[in-house]
């Protein structure tokens, strides 16, 4: 039976369309190659060449006033306190040498805010949360810290020996913190804590009797109470909160095709013994405050 022409017009159209899919299909397919260590959605970790901000520098922001024992005399890029160095520390393990990075000023809050990021990560005691994940990314954690609170020495809160000491008591601490975060769920005061944009802010407060006691960080609280209110005195520590201690991570925007390569540097700088040795120089080798149950 012979076809008609229109049909016989599709039937080799159809032959064709079939010959070039299985050339294609046979075609040989780039290579990837398997030695590039790669970060996330398949970037390259090749030192000094990351999809940074600004091509070959890396960006790295911190909060305003930048405070000490963390950074020194207010300067992030002097390389000096425990955040500065771990800072350029993990720049260079990225292959990123002093010159080429670039500070950014960024309030505490908006680091870990939703939204597109300007640095490349944020160093700022920033404390890794399954809450604030949802909004970035983080590295691992490049120091295991605990809460800690502070009060006058002449204060009755600076007599306090448990967390039930401490309920009836006004308490302050910087908003969006886990400082504040231990008030609200582990104290649970019956007065509402107050909350401050700075922790300057809460100092002045401690200082003013507006607050009993203040909750920070514990080397915050060492180089407050040896250097900045030195008639204020380290009340006591909290445990951790879960079995896992709490933990400073640098700040990523979310889906960032670095946060693989700068989790590789920070676990390379912990693992060699690098962060180990910048927090016995940077931050306070006093004995542990008294844990507060």
């Amino acid at each position: 039976m012979h076809l008609a022409p229109y049909m016989l017009r599709r039937a080799l159209s159809a032959a064709t369309v079939a010959l070039l899919a299985t050339a294609v299909g046979c075609a040989p397919q780039p290579e990837e190659s398997a030695a590039k260590p790669t970060g996330t959605a398949g970037t390259t970790c090749a030192k000094g060449k990351l999809a940074t901000q600004t091509s070959g520098k890396l960006t790295i922001a911190t909060d305003e006033p930048a405070y000490e024992p963390w950074f020194k005399d207010d300067k992030p890029a002097n390389g000096e306190g425990f955040e500065s160095a771990v800072a350029y520390a993990v720049a260079q393990q990225l292959g990123y040498d002093k010159a080429n990075v670039v500070w950014q000023s960024v309030p505490f809050n908006k680091a870990f805010a939703p939204g597109a990021k300007t640095f490349d990560f944020d160093i700022n005691q920033v404390s890794i949360s399954a809450e604030r994940k949802k909004a970035v990314d983080f590295s691992s954690g490049y120091y295991d810290v605990r809460q800690a609170v502070i009060a006058l020495k002449s204060s009755k809160a600076a007599k306090a020996t448990s967390i039930a000491d401490l309920k009836g008591l006004k308490l302050g601490a910087q908003v969006g913190t886990t400082s504040l975060n231990y008030i609200d769920d582990v104290v649970k005061p019956t007065q509402e804590p107050a909350a401050y944009a700075k922790n300057d802010q809460a100092k002045s407060a401690l200082q003013n009797g507006q607050v009993d006691a203040i909750v920070v960080d514990l080397p915050t609280a060492f180089y407050i109470t040896a250097a900045e209110v030195t008639d204020a005195k380290i009340v006591g520590q909290f445990e951790n909160e879960g079995a896992a201690p709490e933990q400073f991570g640098l700040v990523l925007d979310k889906g960032s095709a670095l946060t693989s390569c700068v989790t590789t540097a920070v676990d390379a700088l912990r693992k060699d013994g690098t962060l180990a040795s910048i927090e016995k120089q940077w931050l306070s080798d006093a004995v542990d405050a008294p844990v507060l149950k």
